[in-house]
């Protein structure tokens, strides 16, 4: 059993049957009564965000929870498919699953999936990512007064992100996949 003095941001703990992600928690030691334990909790079913409360030394089941790398190989449409590559086997996660990480993967990266009690909950895409700008309009010398400005352009995966004017269609670029912004040229 795992305590609420045991909390971890991203650890799995499961109430009612159901498994929640601690997204993050705050320990509060009121001056009148006993302590309790605010948290905001993230539902691997469906993925909605739930504010809970517990007593302090309240216990859970902890979840076993496993990352195993994994290459995106499709989208069949409403799953994307990926192959684990230790022994080739395919397995298929629903896109409301997958959710925003596969915005920033192209097919054949490497990625982490998490396994929560052997099954397939989330998609971890790795914090930066190298892509190729595939439009974006030219930038004009003097369209700032200071120099610097920025314009949109879109990637190979679809995502559009602001870059600066002196980048070009053709290009290589590192995005931030947590805030979707532009770091360096690749």
């Amino acid at each position: 059993m795992i305590s609420t003095n045991q909390f971890k941001n991203g650890s799995h703990i499961e109430i009612d049957g159901s498994v929640f992600k601690i997204v993050e928690f705050q320990h509060v030691k009121p001056g009148k009564g006993g302590a309790f334990v605010r948290t905001k909790l993230r539902k691997l079913d469906d993925g909605s965000v739930q504010d809970k409360t517990f007593r302090a030394g309240e216990k859970f089941r902890p979840v076993h929870t496993e990352s195993r790398k994994m290459q995106y190989l499709y989208d069949s449409g409403e799953a994307a498919v990926f192959m684990d590559s230790r022994d080739y086997e395919q397995i298929e996660i629903p896109g409301d699953v997958v959710g925003e990480a596969m915005r920033w993967v192209l097919p054949n990266d490497e990625v982490d999936v998490l396994f929560v009690d052997e099954r397939p909950s989330d998609v971890q895409a790795p914090s930066a990512v190298e892509m190729k700008v595939t439009e974006t309009e030219p930038g004009v010398k003097g369209d700032t007064a200071s120099g610097s400005g920025n314009k949109a352009a879109t990637l190979e995966s679809g995502v559009v992100v602001q870059v600066p004017l002196f980048i070009e269609e053709g290009e290589s670029i590192r995005v931030d996949t947590r805030t979707g912004e532009y770091i360096s040229r690749a």
